[in-house]
């Protein structure tokens, strides 16, 4: 029998990416997409639900299954301040995973960031690492944290900033000791956590940029 799998952050980067590829995957029955407005896809798999996510609590039925891919994120520029990035960055994804964890979802996947680290004096980094320590005192059975790098892919909004490094820092990484930089897509982020929920793994799993591409 299939699983079913939560997504939220279904209509970013990643998480678009994840939608589709769960929805060929063999082992999944059900995707649950949360999101703010409607978002809908072609397969039958895909179950879209509205939710408004400052008041998550109203919605915890919809946090069950079997997975959580947690692929939400925004900028400080698109969010307006650190602060108000770090409520959709932190707050509202710890809250969704709390809400998971205690309605006995299994495996927890989330998409984090290179250099992640909550003692970070880089704001987005620490409140990634932060997110990543909080989770995994939840206790879930088991937690699969991504850390790419700069993602690129087809967006809703061109992010300048962005654009103009995926253009630049391709070239940059060729320098020795700045591989780790080098930008990734989307699709290559999704095509690993599809991979990784799809198998047996640790209790506590961490992917590097290296480790993310896959082989073809």
């Amino acid at each position: 029998m299939g699983k079913t799998a939560i997504v939220i952050g279904a209509t970013g980067v990643v998480g678009r990416e994840v939608v589709n590829q769960l929805a060929e995957a063999d082992h999944i029955d059900t995707i649950i997409t949360l999101t703010r407005r409607v978002a809908e896809h072609p397969s039958s798999k895909v179950e879209n639900s509205i939710v408004d996510f400052d008041d998550l609590d109203s919605y915890s039925l919809l946090f069950e299954g079997d997975m959580l891919f947690s692929c939400l994120g925004t900028t400080r520029r698109a969010a307006g301040s650190v602060a108000a990035q770090r409520i959709v960055d932190l707050d509202y994804q710890l809250k969704v995973a709390q809400l998971a964890s205690q309605n006995g979802v299994h495996h927890y996947l989330l998409v984090s960031s290179s250099g992640a680290n909550e003692k970070s004096s880089n704001a987005y980094l620490q409140m990634k690492g932060e997110l990543e320590q909080k989770v995994l005192q939840l206790g879930f059975p088991r937690v699969s944290i991504f850390q790419p790098s700069l993602l690129v892919g087809e967006r809703s909004k061109v992010r300048l900033g962005e654009k103009i490094a995926s253009a630049v820092l391709p070239a940059v990484c060729c320098i020795p000791g700045l591989e780790r930089y080098r930008p990734i897509k989307g699709k290559q982020v999704a095509e690993k956590m599809v991979q990784v929920s799809s198998q047996v793994g640790n209790a506590v799993e961490k992917f590097v940029l290296d480790e993310i591409f896959i082989s073809k």
